[in-house]
């Protein structure tokens, strides 16, 4: 069933939308959260869950080895871009050892920045892309992927196998800003796309939502500042859907009627 991504500025709740929508997701079905930003350390801490084995990176070679193939593939004539996976790859087929599942959750990592020196993340970005075009999923899984700050995904083509783009924006102008430049992009790849507001209160969220509407953004849900869920990011602690159930499950609802 559907692949989502999540994306949105740096800070502005990307990865804990994505722990309460799986969370919530996950009472009903099956979902892969795949963890495709390089530099972002805490989102198992926030699934409560414990870390992937190995990243599938490492699985494939590590990055000298992806960074080769990614060399080969841009020297050849037509201009191919690479994949490292077969078409019809699902869950069960992706190594044990890459995916933490607990119940119906499961959480998989591309790869992270281990080492000074050690080059930039494009072979991150093109494992990325080739896992969400590849992957097919089954009438009851989910896969959401949480992306890094910004939009540069967009322009490696991580999109291209996805279903819809879920932007979080939360009470700024970088993220007005950055939501009407990414819908420009989704609608260029003909790509579902909505937002949801994030960390908003009642002062904040009547100007964000104006703003939005005045660039044709749909809004699709909206979850409340939660000074719960700022002690636990704080302190490493595990997200609770109930934090936030009602804001999710309405979430959950539009996700589900958006996508099937």
């Amino acid at each position: 069933m559907p692949k989502l991504i999540v994306c949105g500025r740096g800070g502005c709740g990307k990865s804990t939308l994505v722990t309460l929508l799986a969370k919530a997701l996950g009472e009903r079905e099956r979902v892969l959260v795949v963890d495709t930003d390089e530099s972002n350390l805490g989102l198992c801490k926030m699934l409560g869950q414990e870390p992937p084995e190995m990243s599938l990176m490492v699985s494939l070679g590590g990055k000298p080895v992806v960074r080769e193939k990614l060399l080969a593939s841009m020297s050849q004539e037509n201009g191919e871009k690479v994949g490292f996976f077969r078409e019809d790859l699902s869950l069960e087929d992706l190594p044990p050892a890459c995916v933490s599942w607990d119940g119906s959750v499961g959480n998989l990592r591309i790869g992270k920045i281990e080492h000074s020196m050690e080059g930039c993340a494009c072979p991150m970005g093109s494992i990325t892309r080739s896992l969400l075009k590849e992957l097919k999923v089954n009438k009851n899984d989910w896969v959401i992927a949480d992306t890094e700050a910004g939009i540069e995904h967009f322009g490696r083509g991580v999109l291209e196998g996805v279903d819809a783009i879920l932007m979080v924006v939360d009470p700024s102008y970088e993220s007005i800003l950055l939501a009407e430049k990414a819908k420009g992009l989704a609608e260029e790849a003909h790509k579902k796309f909505f937002v949801v507001l994030n960390k908003v209160d009642e002062a904040t969220e009547p100007t964000l939502r104006q703003e939005l509407t005045d660039r044709k953004i749909e809004v699709g849900g909206v979850i409340n500042h939660s000074l719960d869920i700022s002690r636990a990011n704080l302190v490493g602690n595990t997200l609770d859907v109930n934090m936030q159930r009602e804001s999710v499950d309405e979430l959950v609802d539009k996700i589900i009627g958006l996508c099937r």
